[in-house]
């Protein structure tokens, strides 16, 4: 992997915005949020998201390791959760996982990091319990089962990168496998395929469910997840065959044209029995149904099954988004999930992992749209969709390194 070399107008934006967030009293004038998405063990919406900001920026030699602190402080501040919602974005297994990259630079937290993995271990044995069983009663998978923010690929990419060899990502990722086995469908839909509308709940909408290709609630999550565990050389049975039948899907509904390379980000029963998406229901390349995470997704696939056309086709498909001014103009948003953020940050994971010298020239005008955006007051100070978030975007194309353990290992691009 490359690295890119320093862009000072992200650094500065970053830094501007990072100086902002530095005092949670000027935050959260009104005191600190304790429900909802706001809840502090929130990874997109609490202290947790701009803790890790804090962490990351001191890990790297830009911030400060007391302003991380007491950001961390805010975090774990009451009752830590450890039910059966906990996940990668919310709880125990959040805590875990910013402690995690703060430990990974000081010895401070190496203690509460070992009580916070205990409990995040133990949510992760009940959840494969109750998914086993699940696929056991041959009834398909809900959402929060194995998608990237509620489930058990959010819970995988933590265990892959806090402790890759522990038996407990071993039998993460052998689940993970178990999800892409092939079951008998008169449809031929995939094993994957859930009996919900795309919020995880019934819908009247999809009365047959839908099928998910996004990183953050789909099959694109369990693709990366796979593949960052082949390119570590991980010995679970049956990770290259798993990897390839979600690839065989994701080819299966590919889409080209004059604009590139793209994927739905979800298709109905009744898309899926005429095998065919309207041009119009293109998904805006945003990380979390667009190209953004799903071309990362498929690179990744490629440099893990070697498979070198699989990776040109990802990096062009991001390539055409990147000169695609139309295309751009539909991630308004400054956010990692849905705004040019995450676009930013998943086409700079995509330079720098191969060295693609076109896709990084076009990173400057990109973050001069998002360093626009963010002239404008008023955005909330969030991780997944706000500033925080676009902050450590700006900070990682700035500094040009995210050091390992990667922070953006919640987004699925490490």
């Amino acid at each position: 992997m490359t690295t890119t070399a320093p862009a000072p107008a992200a650094l500065s934006t970053a830094d501007r915005l990072a100086n902002a967030l530095s005092d949670p009293r000027t935050v959260w004038p009104a005191g600190r949020p304790d429900g909802g998405r706001s809840w502090p063990q929130s990874l997109a919406g609490g202290a947790s998201g701009i803790a890790l900001l804090h962490i990351e920026r001191a890990r790297t030699g830009r911030g400060d390791w007391d302003i991380a602190h007491t950001w961390l402080a805010t975090a774990v501040h009451g009752d830590v959760s450890a039910a059966a919602n906990a996940n990668l974005f919310f709880g125990a297994p959040t805590l875990a996982y910013i402690t995690h990259r703060a430990a990974s630079a000081t010895s401070r937290y190496l203690r509460v990091l070992e009580r916070l993995d205990a409990a995040t271990l133990n949510v992760t044995r009940n959840r494969l319990a109750v998914a086993h069983q699940r696929i056991e009663r041959a009834v398909r998978p809900s959402m929060e089962e194995f998608d990237l923010i509620q489930g058990l690929s959010g819970l995988g990419a933590y265990h892959l990168s806090r402790h890759p060899h522990h038996g407990i990502t071993r039998e993460v990722l052998a689940y993970l496998v178990r999800l892409t086995e092939p079951v008998p469908d008169p449809a031929g839909l995939p094993p994957w395929w859930m009996n919900v509308g795309p919020t995880g709940a019934p819908s009247a909408d999809y009365p047959q469910g839908h099928g998910n290709f996004g990183l953050a609630h789909g099959i694109g999550s369990v693709l990366s997840v796979l593949s960052l565990a082949l390119l570590r050389d991980l010995a679970v049975p049956g990770l290259a065959e798993a990897a390839e039948r979600i690839c065989d899907w994701m080819d299966r509904w590919r889409h080209g044209d004059g604009a590139g390379l793209w994927w739905p980000g979800l298709i109905s029963m009744q898309q899926a029995s005429d095998g065919q998406v309207h041009p119009d229901l293109r998904p805006r390349p945003s990380w979390c149904y667009g190209v953004g995470g799903t071309a990362r997704a498929q690179q990744l696939a490629g440099l893990a099954l070697r498979d070198p056309v699989r990776v040109r086709a990802a990096e062009s498909a991001i390539l055409a988004v990147l000169r695609d001014p139309l295309q751009l103009d539909r991630v308004s948003e400054i956010g990692l999930c849905h705004g040019t953020a995450g676009l930013l940050h998943a086409a700079w994971r995509m330079a720098t992992e191969t060295g693609n010298t076109e896709i990084t020239a076009e990173l400057p005008c990109l973050a001069a749209r998002l360093i626009t955006a963010l002239d404008q007051p008023g955005h909330n100070p969030e991780l997944l969709d706000g500033a925080s978030g676009a902050a450590l975007a700006l900070h990682t194309l700035g500094t040009g390194s995210a050091p390992a353990p990667h922070w953006d290992t919640f987004l699925a691009l490490a």
